[in-house]
C-alpha cells in the first residue's frame, strides 16, 4: 500500500521528495488547488504577480518549494482540492468536489499545518473581522485586502509580517496592536538572535512599519471592536491605562498559532501539554514517528516551529517512513536534519517566550462576550456551568463543559474557541489550564458537503 501525505506545504513537499528518491510514489492530499501551503500559497490561474512582491523575503524559498513540487509532480499521485476529514486504521476519508473516497495507506505523514489562536472580545463576530492567517490568504490567493483601513491585533511574529505585507501591497494599516510588552520581547534577545536571518527579518518588518508611519502599540489590552453591521472601530487600553480608539473597516486577529492536529487525534495519537508553546501537541519522537503504528507527523501540525523547520521535519519523517518499510536510509542526511531540527528548537522556544499566549486576557473576558460563535455561547454561560456543575462534579474537564453548554460543539469543533474556553474554565475553577484538558476531535474535522442522492 501507498504512503499518504496529508498537506502539500513545505513539510509535505520535502517528505514527497525523499520518498520519491527512494523509488516510492506517494499520494499527496491538499485542500488547496495546488501546493505551497499557507505560507507559500500559489496564486490562482490568471494571476501574475511577481514572487518578490507576493512572498517578500521568502520569495526564493517559495520558488524552491514550487519548483521542487513541479519537478516531482509526475511521480506523485497528487489530489488537490481534497479534504481529509477522517482517519481510521489504514484509511483516510476524503472528499473532493462533493465526491467521497477512502484512501488506504500503509504509512501516513500528517503535515496538516497550523491555524491562528483567537481570543474573543466584544464585536469579534462582526463582518470585517478576520484571523491573521485569513487576511494573509486573502492577499496571497485573491490579491485583495480585507479592508481599506485595517488594524492588526494580537501578538507573535505573524502580526508584524502580515501588517508589513499589507502595507507593502498599498493597504492603509491603521494600527498594529501587540498585547506583548517590549520588555518581554527584549528579555529574549539572546535566544532570538539564534534565529539569524529570521530574527533580522522580523526586526526589519517592525522598523519598516515604523519608518512608514504605521502606529505600533505594545502591551495593549484589547477592549472592543465597534460597529453596526460592519466593523467601524477598534479600541484598546495602553500600559498606562489610557483608552484609545481608531476608525477601521477591518480587523485581523491572531494570538500565536496552534497545531491543526485533529487527524492525529482521530488516529489515536496521545497529546501532551507544551508549557512553552502553551499548546496541546501530538506526541512524536524526533524522527516524526508517533506511538501509533504507521502514523508520522511533520510541520506545524505537530508543534509550531515555522516553515524552515517544517521542511526539515517533512524530510526527516519521510526517512523514518523508509526505515519502517525496511528501505535504505541515508544516515548522513538524517544526521544533518536532526542537527538542524535541534538547533532550531532553541530559537523557537525563545520566540514563544518573547510572544506568549496572553492567557490572562482570555481568562478575564467579560461575561457577555460571545465565546463560541458557532453556538452563540457567552463566557458567562460557561462560567455559570463551571460553578454550578463542574465545581461539584469533578473532574473539571473541558469536554464535560462542552456537553453542558455546547461550547465547541459547532461547525469549527472548538478550533476557534477551544483555547480561550479552556482558559475561562481553568480560571473559573482555579486550576491549571492543562488540568481541564482539550476538546477531543470528532469526524468530520471540518464541515463537508452532503449532496442529494441524485447529485451524488
Amino acid at each position: 500500500m501507498s504512503v499518504v501525505i496529508v498537506g502539500a506545504g513545505p513539510a509535505g513537499t520535502r517528505a514527497a521528495e525523499v520518498l520519491i528518491g527512494a523509488g516510492l510514489r506517494p499520494t499527496v492530499i491538499d485542500e488547496a488547488p495546488d501546493n505551497g501551503g499557507r505560507i507559500y500559497q500559489r496564486q490562482p490561474a490568471g494571476f501574475h504577480r511577481v514572487a518578490r512582491v507576493l512572498y517578500g523575503f521568502e520569495a526564493d524559498k517559495a520558488r524552491a518549494i514550487h519548483e521542487t513540487f513541479d519537478r516531482l509532480r509526475a511521480s506523485i499521485d497528487f489530489r488537490p482540492r481534497t479534504l481529509a476529514w477522517n482517519l481510521r486504521p489504514g484509511l483516510i476519508d476524503t472528499i473532493c468536489d462533493g465526491k467521497a473516497r477512502a484512501i488506504p495507506f500503509a504509512q501516513t505523514i500528517l503535515c496538516t499545518g497550523a491555524m491562528d489562536r483567537v481570543i474573543p472580545l466584544p464585536g469579534w463576530t462582526l463582518p470585517g473581522v478576520f484571523t491573521l492567517g485569513g487576511a494573509q490568504i486573502s492577499l496571497k490567493a485573491q490579491g485583495c485586502a480585507i479592508g481599506a483601513r485595517v488594524a492588526f491585533l494580537g501578538t507573535g511574529p505573524l502580526l508584524y509580517l502580515v501588517a508589513y505585507q499589507y502595507a507593502r501591497a498599498g493597504a492603509h494599516v491603521a494600527a498594529v496592536l501587540d498585547t506583548t510588552a517590549f520588555a518581554r520581547k527584549a528579555a529574549q534577545a539572546f535566544g532570538l538572535a539564534r534565529g539569524g536571518a529570521t530574527f533580522v527579518k522580523g526586526l526589519y518588518y517592525i522598523a519598516w512599519l515604523r519608518a512608514h508611519g504605521v502606529p505600533i502599540a505594545e502591551s495593549v489590552t484589547p477592549l472592543a471592536i465597534g460597529g453596526e453591521g460592519q466593523v467601524q472601530s477598534v479600541s484598546w487600553r495602553d500600559a498606562r491605562g489610557t483608552t484609545h480608539e481608531v476608525a477601521v473597516d477591518a480587523v485581523a486577529l491572531g494570538f500565536g498559532l496552534r497545531p491543526e492536529a485533529q487527524l492525529a487525534d482521530l488516529a489515536g495519537v496521545p497529546f501532551d501539554f507544551d508549557p512553552v508553546q502553551h499548546n496541546w501537541v501530538p506526541r512524536k519522537d524526533p524522527s516524526g514517528k508517533t506511538p501509533v503504528a504507521g502514523v508520522f507527523l511533520a510541520g506545524d501540525g505537530s508543534g509550531i516551529r515555522g516553515a524552515d523547520l517544517a521542511e526539515a521535519a517533512g524530510a526527516r519523517a519521510a526517512w523514518s517512513v523508509l526505515a519502517a518499510r525496511g528501505l535504505a536510509v541515508d544516515a548522513g542526511a538524517v544526521a544533518r536534519l536532526d542537527a538542524q531540527l535541534a538547533a532550531g528548537a532553541a530559537f523557537r522556544a525563545a520566540l514563544e517566550r518573547a510572544f506568549p499566549f496572553p492567557a490572562k486576557l482570555a481568562a478575564g473576558m467579560a461575561d457577555d462576550t460571545i465565546l463560541c460563535r458557532c453556538e452563540a455561547i457567552t463566557a458567562g454561560e460557561l462560567r455559570a456551568a463551571a460553578n454550578e456543575t463542574l465545581a461539584t462534579l469533578p473532574p473539571p474537564e473541558v469536554n464535560r463543559a462542552k456537553a453542558l453548554t455546547r461550547v465547541g460543539m459547532g461547525r469549527c469543533q472548538g478550533r476557534v474557541c477551544g483555547a480561550a474556553a479552556a482558559e475561562v474554565l481553568a480560571s473559573t475553577l482555579s486550576c491549571p489550564v492543562e488540568e481541564v484538558g482539550r476538546l477531543r476531535g470528532q469526524p468530520p474535522v471540518k464541515p463537508i458537503p452532503i449532496l442529494p442522492a441524485e447529485a451524488a
